[in-house]
């Protein structure tokens, strides 16, 4: 932010400044997800059983905020600037300054945001693309200092000003969204994807299904609860080691703290003997039709899955009949 605020005083670049004014708030938000950070990896207290993780969606959507104000001050500055152009000086020296921050922000996002991913930690996630969008946008900025020493035209730096202008929008937009949504606790498509590989690849012979799947983040620990079809005439032990086994599959699966919360269903013989894959069932009612591949849909669906046995019957029938 200093060397930033040094390459506008040497240039007087209006594009410099912008990019200066927006490491301001690099610096505040770093701050904001420092703490956000501190918090969430605080225990599990009374008042908060889940823990504390979700103060990293504040973190991310303060931070997008804050992009995104700065972005509508740049806009504003721009458009200034074009009305009543100012003289812009000491473009090589200011295009070296410049270039060199940005290296630095791109090498310290890339960190972050690996880090971040690796940690499953939105607040490290979001501070470091908005790093990798600062140094780009540096590393721009530093080209169209070269282009305009090199043509001239002042006005280019008031239209390079513009254009981060509207990409830090998109960014600080990118930011709430992704904000809001784990703060409403929207489904995560990805996270739920990966599930339904894990539970697919593991899957024991007495899970007859598993539905009413549901995933809540709390920075970077998940709770999942689930309904789990199990053989109906299983002793209680059984049941207990088949849900153990369910919750060590997937909690081995994921980094940081997983709870699982299983809730058993029976297994209905009029309805579960068509894809239930216990081959050796005492009590089996009808024969083994097909095995369902679970997915996002029915594993999120509040119902046991089933399989059509007319459209199973029409089929076999075209098949008899060619």
């Amino acid at each position: 932010m200093l060397l930033k605020f040094i390459a506008y005083y040497l240039t007087g670049s209006n594009a410099v400044l912008t990019d200066a004014l927006e490491s301001i708030i690099n610096v505040m938000a770093s701050g904001f997800a420092f703490y956000s950070i501190y918090l969430s990896a605080q225990p599990k207290d009374n008042n908060h059983p889940y823990g504390h993780g979700k103060i990293e969606y504040f973190s991310a959507g303060f931070e997008g905020a804050l992009i995104f104000l700065a972005g509508l001050f740049i806009i504003y500055q721009a458009l200034q600037n074009l009305v009543t152009p100012q003289p812009i000086r000491d473009l090589p020296l200011g295009m070296v300054i410049i270039a060199i921050t940005g290296i630095v922000n791109g090498v310290l996002g890339y960190y972050l945001k690996t880090k971040g991913n690796n940690l499953h930690s939105i607040t490290l996630v979001a501070d470091g693309k908005h790093l990798l969008v600062d140094s780009m946008s540096s590393l721009i900025l530093a080209a169209g200092i070269a282009l305009i020493y090199y043509t001239n035209l002042v006005v280019i730096d008031s239209l390079l000003s513009l254009s981060f202008a509207f990409l830090i929008l998109y960014n600080g937009y990118k930011l709430i969204r992704r904000s809001v949504a784990g703060l409403m606790d929207e489904a995560d498509a990805e996270t739920l994807s990966e599930l339904a590989r894990v539970l697919n690849e593991n899957k024991n012979q007495n899970w007859i299904d598993i539905h009413n799947l549901r995933v809540q983040k709390y920075g970077a620990d998940l709770h999942i609860d689930c309904h789990l079809t199990l053989p109906y005439y299983l002793d209680l032990k059984k049941v207990h080691d088949e849900v153990h086994q369910l919750e060590d599959v997937v909690k081995a699966q994921f980094a940081g703290n997983v709870e699982v919360f299983v809730h058993v269903d029976p297994c209905l013989p009029e309805d579960c003997c068509h894809y239930c894959p216990v081959a050796t069932c005492p009590v089996r009612r009808a024969a083994f039709s097909k095995n369902i591949p679970w997915t996002i849909k029915n594993l999120s669906q509040n119902q046991k899955h089933f399989v059509d046995e007319k459209l199973n019957k029409a089929t076999s029938s075209i098949h008899g009949n060619s």
